[in-house]
């Protein structure tokens, strides 16, 4: 293999891994920040200039904290599940495009750390993978409250898995392709594809605020029932892990919406921008363009957060079987039904 080419992937590798800690960092200052604003506080402002330093010394103190261990048999099972939890976090960003190609050095740079062609499969992979380091953390904890915990994460994140996948398999209908890269390409300008799917982007949308236990569907850590739910017994690093994962997936499960629903980089006029201002311009506006979108996702997760009440636990599941999934499968059957509209009308013989 070339040595330019794998000294670039490496680069390229290195900054994704980088920019989701740092985005899933400042994700909980931001948090923090529009929690206050909704409330009419000021927020975090005393470490650093208006409290940019926060994340940082929340890392600090976390990480300085004593390791603590329950009386448990599964010391080695206690220590894997926040490992699992952060990995899979992190390993999903790999098949994402950042942006189109750079013109350096006189070749092309693919904005990518690796395009295969079943990209969506590995995204959905990864993720179902997530849910054991929750299941093994609970569950090697010896505590009840953090079993149930661990079991209710699990449940749910099983029951929306399947409706978040049939909302995609309507989607891939359309585009005809797994390969993230593809789905990007096909929506350049403004075609994108919430505006042919939107019952899809809906249901995918619901389905990942479940995947990221995140408010209303937090039934896996509710304080009010279950104290701190699967990670009751964790504290130092292995907490900050599982919080920190938690933000990770909240960052990535945004890029997975901005780039199968809102044309990921691409915006109005990029191709006159490629044309007039180069490549390399043209394209650096596109990686903002992405992370403006990606920022706006994040913000909605938490303006959700502090606006809606948490479900209880027989409707969250109510709502996962009974009504996600039989409309994702009713838009398969519309989605069907458009395509190959031309081919119903001549076997008719309309």
């Amino acid at each position: 293999m070339d040595s330019t080419l794998i000294i670039e992937k490496s680069v390229i590798i290195v900054a994704v891994f980088a920019i989701t800690m740092v985005m899933a960092m400042y994700s909980t200052l931001a948090e923090r920040k529009i929690a206050a604003w909704l409330q009419d506080r000021i927020g975090p402002n005393r470490a650093g200039k208006g409290g940019i330093l926060q994340p940082l010394a929340d890392g600090l103190k976390l990480f300085s904290k004593e390791e603590f261990f329950p009386n448990t048999p599964n010391r080695l099972l206690f220590i894997t599940g926040p490992a699992i939890a952060m990995s899979t976090a992190l390993m999903t960003s790999a098949v994402i495009p950042w942006g189109d190609k750079l013109h350096l050095f006189g070749r092309d740079i693919i904005l990518q750390a690796t395009d295969i062609d079943v990209a969506l499969l590995y995204v959905f992979g990864v993720i179902s993978v997530g849910v054991y380091g929750i299941m093994i953390g609970g569950w090697a904890s010896n505590n009840k409250f953090s079993l149930m915990g661990a079991v209710r994460a699990a449940s749910q994140m099983v029951s929306y898995e399947v409706a978040m996948g049939l909302s995609v398999i309507a989607l891939l209908m359309m585009t005809g392709t797994l390969s993230l890269r593809e789905i990007s390409l096909q929506q350049s300008g403004m075609n994108w594809n919430v505006f042919y799917q939107p019952l899809s982007f809906l249901i995918f949308l619901i389905c990942a605020f479940a995947e990221t236990n995140r408010t209303p569907f937090d039934l896996a850590e509710c304080e009010s029932e279950l104290i701190g739910g699967y990670h009751t017994e964790y504290s130092s690093m292995k907490m900050g892990f599982y919080l920190f994962a938690e933000y990770a997936n909240m960052f990535i499960s945004s890029t997975i919406l901005a780039v199968l629903f809102f044309g990921a980089y691409n915006y109005p006029g990029m191709a006159w921008a490629v044309e007039n201002w180069g490549v390399n311009i043209a394209n650096v506006i596109g990686i903002f363009v992405l992370f403006a979108k990606i920022c706006f996702f994040i913000f909605f997760y938490m303006w959700v957060r502090w606006t809606i009440p948490r479900f209880r636990y027989d409707q969250l599941m109510n709502l996962g079987w009974k009504i996600l999934i039989p409309l994702s499968i009713i838009n398969i059957m519309i989605t069907g039904i458009v395509i190959l509209r031309h081919d119903i009308a001549a076997f008719l013989g309309m």
